[in-house]
């Protein structure tokens, strides 16, 4: 079998890898990768947004399976178009994947599901979501002795509310595609301000961000569910836990994801069978009444709270970075699944079987990252014979340059590593963190410290080795 991969990170590196390992793949290829993937395919230069190079593409060389890794080919139709030409794909149709394209499309399916999530409003107005935020404030349009918070809106009207620190924060979400950069978490109702005249009114994720979500914050811990779904079937992955806050101790802006772990004790075989019985299978039910029937990774984003699970989002594609320790711990053939979930014969899959070991996924930066970074400074310690059943090196953001392997994006690289227990795995993954060098290299160093009970504190053993990274 000949398979194409599209998408150029550390998930697609991963899916490479792991596909390669299938006595059924004689041939992988993948779109535009970086210089990891071609350890394990070839790479063909084609953005993974170009549909119509990538379709003639896969004719041209009868590509048996497609694998589009990232969201933004899903969200264009990459599927509808491939399937028109019959050729074999696994993913969403544009109509389905509207899951991850719109927040909004999202809740109204889960409304419609009656799937546990977060209250919410949807503006496109800005002058209607700053009296909205300010109505959250509490109290009137007064000024007083203490802290005002002076607001104009777009009629000119000056708002002065007090008590700007509500008990609890809201989310402020960009409805539309920001590469996991449209979300904050607001504090205040300055900081909410703030946020909505970025989006609504200040283009900062242009059409992505003409509307926006306003939801309450639900609090617990973080799991991400991976299930492969054809439509009819669902097979749920062992769950992972990301790390999307840039700087240890979850503090900072929100990123595309800096670590994760498999498997997360706050996810145990009952509370899987939950989310599947009161998140998965009737979101899966409500998307084929709504007429867009859903095929292929069904990412939950779950938050655990006092009241039990409820979806923080929902994503169609693979999670990246959870990908990378799910896929070490596999040992089932991967491309068997999907290729069974793309013709809709995924109830034939024998059951999954897993590395009993946790692993553990440390994402390597750019300085700046996750805002303004510079590219191009070759990454020392980079060694492909260093990779062993133990540990691995997933390539993100790199390139090739004059020979040389470059950073070229600001998550570079995903550290990866199993070990007999979960204080193993993030040592074995530390030891590679510290034998990798780039100008401005940086990493956090608490992944899958959530995992340790709060009274716990062993970190000293790998604190010394990143401080420098």
């Amino acid at each position: 079998m000949k398979v194409l991969v599209i998408g150029q990170g550390g998930r697609e590196h991963a899916l490479v890898w792991k596909l390669s390992q299938s006595p059924q793949v004689t041939k992988i290829y993948c779109a535009p990768g970086n210089a990891g993937t071609s350890q394990h395919a070839e790479n063909v230069d084609i953005s993974d947004a170009d549909i119509d190079q990538l379709l003639n593409f896969a004719k041209r060389e009868k590509i048996d399976l497609t694998v589009p890794g990232p969201e933004v080919p899903l969200v264009l139709g990459v599927v509808d178009q491939f399937r028109k030409a019959g050729l074999t794909i696994f993913g969403p149709t544009k109509a389905a994947a509207e899951l991850e394209g719109s927040k909004t499309f999202a809740k109204q399916i889960m409304r419609g599901a009656k799937v546990p999530t977060a209250d919410y409003i949807t503006f496109d107005n800005l002058n209607r979501a700053i009296n909205y935020i300010l109505e959250r404030c509490g109290g009137g349009r007064f000024a007083s002795n203490e802290r005002p918070l002076n607001v104009t809106n777009e009629e000119g009207e000056i708002f002065q509310r007090t008590n700007p620190l509500w008990e609890q924060p809201i989310v402020v979400k960009a409805d539309g595609l920001a590469a996991g950069k449209g979300v904050r978490v607001c504090h205040t109702a300055e900081e909410a301000i703030e946020f909505v005249r970025d989006c609504l009114a200040g283009n900062r994720f242009g059409e992505a961000g003409s509307r926006v979500i306003i939801e309450e914050c639900l609090v617990g811990e973080e799991a991400s569910i991976l299930a492969i779904v054809d439509g009819k079937t669902i097979i749920t992955l062992d769950a992972s836990q990301d790390h999307k806050a840039a700087y240890d101790d979850d503090q900072g802006p929100n990123t595309g994801g800096m670590g994760a772990y498999c498997p997360t004790p706050v996810i145990d075989a009952a509370m899987m069978d939950q989310i599947t019985q009161t998140i998965l299978i009737p979101l899966v039910h409500e998307m084929k009444r709504k007429g867009c029937p859903f095929s292929g990774v069904l990412y939950a984003g779950i938050m655990m709270t006092r009241q039990g699970p409820k979806v923080l989002e929902f994503n169609v594609r693979f999670g990246d970075p959870e990908t990378q320790p799910v896929l070490m711990r596999l040992k089932s053939d991967l491309f068997e699944m999907l290729y069974a979930a793309a013709q809709g014969k995924l109830r034939d899959v024998p059951e999954l079987e897993w590395d009993p070991r946790p692993a553990v996924c440390v994402v390597m930066a750019s300085k700046g990252y996750p805002g303004d970074y510079e590219k191009g400074f070759a990454i020392r310690g980079l060694d492909p014979k260093a990779d062993s059943e133990i540990s691995r090196v997933f390539h993100a953001g790199t390139s090739m340059k004059d020979g040389k392997i470059v950073n070229s994006g600001g998550r570079v690289l995903g550290v990866t590593a199993l070990g007999d227990n979960l204080d193993q795995a993030k040592l074995n993954a530390y030891e590679r963190v510290k034998g990798i060098r780039w100008e401005g290299a940086w990493c956090r160093k608490d992944i899958s410290d959530k995992a340790r009970p709060k009274t716990e504190t062993k970190v000293e053993e790998t604190k010394s080795e990143t401080d420098e990274v």
